[in-house]
């Protein structure tokens, strides 16, 4: 075992005693948060009245909740459309008993996707710019809430890598490989919290949280990699004129965030989909080449043509 590998035993969430904040529905809350923070600022630069930018605010976390919990189930589970169907817009489980389970099983591929038809009427119903215009602004507060969602899924013990052997980062998940009904049982204590505490500090149960394999934190190498989309979209648009290549920061930003997203899947344990039909690569490889060819192409074309002058506020 290396000294940098940790054992991920988290708690749910804060408790307030009458209610629990759950860490991903935080995380949520500071990555829409975050992105009104930076969105806003960028309106006011363009001159944009406050209306427009609440606006785009409740299309943004309709899309990214819809659009992202649509995604899962679409190409990870679409079973769950007979077995459970409650289950796919709601945040519980029917099936085998009913469970509240939060917000969980959320694809990114999906979440972009609702993103471009969200935008699409925004742009011409709404703000009534070109979409392009719109993409180039928002992907800033987008890559800045995914580095929060990734960081969520962690907490959540979720999105997990694959075996990490002897790799000095390795996590050892336990909430992951032992469920609460199994720490339970091995332990013999009702509380599931203070049961995984068990397994952990507990010599008695060495044995069992030693079959508990280290791995890839792959959410937080997702997040680093989000953390620096953000930062060169973020540089683009405050500190060069390619804001007025139309076209040009969205273009960038859909190369880079699934670069990340396609890097990352070589050390992300499969989630299912329809990987297994088309082999070589994962299904979240698969969704991320699209997005990747898209993102050359418009900024190849963004390239090609002379800025417009944009008309900024003060």
């Amino acid at each position: 075992m290396h000294y940098l590998t940790i054992t991920w035993n988290p708690s749910e969430g804060i408790d307030l005693g009458f209610f629990m904040i759950r860490y991903y529905s935080l995380m949520f809350v500071v990555a829409f948060s975050l992105g009104w923070i930076l969105t806003k600022k960028i309106y006011e630069r363009e001159g944009q009245p406050q209306e427009m930018l609440d606006k785009l605010f409740i299309y943004m976390v309709v899309a990214t909740l819809l659009g992202a919990r649509l995604g899962h189930v679409i190409f990870y589970q679409p079973e769950l459309f007979v077995q459970d169907p409650i289950s796919v817009f709601l945040p519980i489980s029917t099936v085998p008993e009913f469970e509240f389970t939060g917000f969980q099983g959320l694809a990114s591929h999906g979440a972009a996707i609702a993103y471009v038809i969200a935008m699409l009427y925004y742009s011409k119903k709404v703000i009534k710019k070109p979409f392009f215009w719109v993409m180039d602004r928002i992907v800033i507060a987008v890559a800045a809430g995914g580095t929060f969602v990734r960081i969520g899924n962690f907490m959540n013990s979720e999105i997990i890598g694959k075996p990490s052997g002897d790799f000095p980062l390795g996590v050892r998940f336990v909430h992951e490989a032992i469920r609460p009904s199994q720490a339970i049982q091995a332990t013999g204590i009702q509380d599931p919290a203070k049961a995984y505490d068990a397994i952990v500090h507990n010599p008695q149960f060495s044995e069992l949280l030693n079959s508990v394999p280290f791995r890839h934190p792959a959410q937080l190498y997702e997040a680093a990699g989000y953390i620096i989309v953000f930062l060169v979209c973020w540089y683009l648009y405050w500190k060069t004129e390619r804001r007025k290549q139309i076209g040009y920061i969205f273009g960038v930003f859909l190369i880079l965030l699934f670069m990340v997203r396609f890097i990352v899947e070589f050390v992300k344990e499969s989630q299912g989909g329809f990987e297994s039909f088309l082999g070589v690569f994962s299904t979240g490889q698969w969704l991320s080449i699209p997005f990747i060819i898209a993102g050359i192409y418009i900024m190849w074309s963004a390239s090609k043509k002379s800025p417009k002058p944009i008309n900024e506020g003060s």
